[in-house]
C-alpha cells in the first residue's frame, strides 16, 4: 500500500519530492526496497502533524503536503488543488480538500469525517458525526478528504501548540488549528477517496481497484 500511494504522490506536477515520515523501520526498509526515499522520526509523537513537522524543521521549501499512507485510492490531481490556492493568497497558512457526500452509510459512520464551510470555503468545522444537522447527504454534506497543505513555518507553529479540548473529543488533530484561531482552507474536489481504518474499508479498496475504477 505504502509504495501504491508514494507513486500516486510522485506523479503530482506540484511535488518535488516525496519522502515518507515513520518511526518503524520496516517501513523504511520497505520504502527503499521499491527505491523510495523515507527517514526515521521519534517515536513519542502524539499526532501525524507532530511527525511531519519533526521532517519539515530539516527541509528549506515553503509548501508541505502531507498525504497520508493509507490513502491509496489518492488521486495526483488531488496534491494539485490542494496547494494551488497557496499561488493566490499569501497569507494562507493551511489547506485540505472535501467532496459531497451523499451515501447515508458514510454521512453515519464515525469513519468518514464531515466539514462545513464558511462562503470562502474557509473550515467552520470537523466531525466524526452526521453534519450540519438534517444534511442526510443533502447537497450541504461534505465529506472531509484527509490531504493538507502547509506553509512550512505554519506547519512547525502548529506542531508546537497544545493539544486541544475538541481535538481530543473528536480525535481530529486538524481540530488544534481552528481551535487556536487559525483558518484552513477546504475547497472542493471531484475527487474520492477512501482511507483505510478498517478490514472493510481495505476491502472496498480492492473491489474498486480490481474493478478498475481507480484511475
Amino acid at each position: 500500500m505504502i509504495e501504491h500511494v508514494y507513486r500516486r504522490a510522485a506523479a503530482s506536477t506540484a511535488v518535488r519530492r516525496v519522502l515518507v515520515a515513520t518511526d518503524d523501520a520496516r517501513i523504511l526498509r520497505a520504502v527503499e526496497a521499491f527505491g523510495g526515499e523515507a527517514q526515521l522520526t521519534g517515536t513519542a509523537h502524539r499526532s501525524g502533524t507532530e511527525r511531519l513537522a519533526e521532517i519539515a524543521a530539516t527541509l528549506t521549501c515553503d509548501i508541505v503536503v502531507n498525504v497520508q499512507g493509507d490513502e491509496p485510492l489518492l488521486a495526483p490531481g488531488m496534491i494539485d488543488e490542494v496547494v494551488a490556492p497557496f499561488a493566490t493568497d499569501p497569507d494562507l497558512l493551511m489547506t485540505t480538500l472535501r467532496r459531497p457526500v451523499s451515501d447515508a452509510a458514510d454521512l453515519a459512520s464515525r469513519h468518514v469525517v464531515k466539514v462545513v464551510v464558511d462562503q470562502q470555503d474557509f473550515a467552520l468545522y470537523f466531525s466524526r458525526a452526521p453534519i450540519p444537522f438534517g444534511a442526510a447527504g443533502g447537497p450541504a454534506a461534505s465529506k472531509h478528504i484527509g490531504i493538507y497543505a502547509y506553509r512550512r513555518a505554519f506547519l512547525l507553529t502548529l506542531a508546537g501548540l497544545p493539544p486541544t479540548p475538541l481535538e481530543q473529543t473528536e480525535q481530529l488533530e486538524q481540530l488544534r488549528a481552528l481551535e487556536h484561531g487559525y483558518r484552513i482552507k477546504a475547497p472542493a474536489t471531484i475527487h474520492d477517496s477512501i482511507g483505510v481504518d478498517t478490514p472493510e474499508d481495505l476491502e472496498r479498496v480492492r473491489r474498486v481497484v480490481a474493478a478498475g475504477a481507480h484511475p
